[in-house]
């Protein structure tokens, strides 16, 4: 028990931080901000949506986006970042209603095809920032593409466990493989207007061709 201004309360409530008002607004300030350039980015690209525009659209000052985000990298990053998290969710929830490893990483990449085909403009900049030489290839890096490339292991390896695949289908180089070819279908499915049953059917076959040495004999 602890003691506080002369009252007792249970340990457990007494450790609950309650956030600050000026906590609290902080966030507040940072969510009118990334509301307002994701809609920048989404309408002018990466290079015409500027710091200026962006606490403009905001209602805000740039010393006060300054404040919360480092620059316009840091704030289109974080914007990414977001998106690749739900992104996660529904490639999860996409690849639990599967029967077969097959169907269960085709569920995967068309989760994420749909995803970005709903935001086209906003997909088209993320993808066009993160192949430049300047930015390098963010989207291998950054933390929730990490967990693209663990659902698709985990996969391969519930594969493993119901006899789909072999024991010896080498899961980690196989499931790099199978991401960089998700990765490799974006400039056709953002930028050269494929329709999602085109890149199934692209799709299908690249999963086809990199499990076709994992069967189980």
């Amino acid at each position: 028990m602890k003691h506080v201004t002369g009252n007792i309360l249970p340990a457990g409530e007494a450790d609950v931080r309650v956030p600050t008002r000026r906590a609290l607004a902080k966030q507040q300030t940072r969510a009118k901000v990334l509301a307002a350039a994701r809609r920048l980015f989404s309408e002018e690209g990466y290079e015409g949506a500027t710091i200026r525009d962006i606490a403009a659209a905001a209602g805000m000052s740039t010393g006060a986006v300054f404040a919360n985000f480092t620059d316009k990298t840091d704030l289109f990053h974080e914007i990414m970042v977001a998106d690749l998290g739900q992104l996660a969710e529904q490639m999860r929830e996409a690849a639990g209603r599967a029967r077969t490893v097959d169907e269960a990483l085709l569920k995967i990449f068309m989760a994420g095809y749909a995803f970005y085909k709903g935001q086209l403009p906003l997909a088209r900049a993320a993808f066009s920032v993160s192949w430049t030489a300047d930015h390098g290839q963010v989207l291998r890096r950054i933390e929730p593409s990490a967990a693209l490339i663990e659902l698709i292991a985990e996969e391969l390896n519930a594969a493993v466990g119901r006899g789909e695949l072999s024991r010896e289908c080498e899961v980690k180089l196989r499931s790099q493989m199978l991401f960089d070819c998700y990765l490799s279908n974006y400039p056709q499915a953002i930028f050269d207007g494929w329709s999602l049953d085109a890149l199934q059917t692209r799709s299908r076959d690249q999963i086809r061709i990199i499990l076709a040495g994992a069967r189980r004999a």
